[in-house]
């Protein structure tokens, strides 16, 4: 018997990358967006390596990496179950069950609880706030989004040990983390990569994509950002919209 806490969310399915993703969400709640369209589109995987999301959701990265890189083998971890189902039932949908590996658990539980060997990349777009008194109580379908209840420490701390030495970490998050994000990754990564990304040119950076190799120790680059809107009535700049499209990927 179904109760409020197992009962199936509402679903509606949408298409991602020019329909080349079909993807199906929880009608009300957490919707996959741009963030998730940046975050699949900075994860150059080479052919046969393996990546490594935490917090897939749904499956709204993992579907954009295996659309873009048809040779790679994917692995998500989603605490929630019914995100966790519908993230596996992505991947039948899209045809990628033989490469995307969808596990439930929580990343408070260390890597270590997995009994997976490290990866080749590991990507996030960890929970924006740690802090439940720094803003309004959000919607019971977006709380776990939005809220990171054990700190964006668990999540970097995490990231970290998915890694291989010499892997690479891509996370998405707020502008105004990026020195905590240097701060907890620099503990055993370097050789950042920073990519501001501006709502509007004229506007500062709201979101950041930080890209580290653990026990880098190259410089840390500042790269050229990438603005999403522009002021003449279009939705996307060409270069936000070719990303949407998957018709182009944010290199490092």
């Amino acid at each position: 018997m179904e109760t409020a806490e197992t009962a199936r969310p509402e679903v509606v399915e949408n298409g991602l990358l020019n329909e080349r993703v079909r993807l199906r969400q929880p009608a009300r709640g957490y919707r996959a967006g741009m963030d998730a369209a940046l975050l699949a589109a900075a994860a150059p995987v080479a052919a046969c390596e393996r990546l490594f999301e935490a917090g897939c959701g749904a499956g709204a990265v993992l579907m954009q990496i295996a659309a873009r890189r048809t040779e790679t083998f994917l692995t998500g971890l989603e605490r929630d179950a019914s995100m966790a189902t519908l993230a596996t039932e992505n991947a039948a949908l899209n045809g990628v069950q033989d490469r995307v590996m969808i596990r439930q658990g929580d990343v408070a539980a260390g890597f270590r609880a997995l009994d997976l060997p490290p990866f080749d990349w590991a990507v996030s777009n960890p929970p924006f706030f740690d802090d439940a008194g720094a803003l309004r109580a959000p919607a019971e379908g977006k709380r776990g989004a939005w809220m990171a209840d054990d700190g964006l420490a668990a999540w970097t701390g995490f990231l970290l040990k998915s890694v291989r030495e010499g892997g690479r970490i891509v996370v998405i998050h707020r502008g105004d983390r990026l020195a905590d994000l240097l701060a907890l990754l620099g503990q055993k990564a370097g050789s950042f990569a920073i990519r501001p990304i501006h709502p509007f040119a004229d506007e500062p950076a709201k979101r950041v994509l930080v890209h580290a190799i653990k026990t880098g120790r190259a410089p840390l680059r500042l790269l050229p950002p990438l603005v999403l809107h522009d002021r003449t009535g279009g939705k996307h700049t060409p270069e936000a919209e070719a990303i949407l499209r998957g018709e182009a990927a944010l290199d490092w």
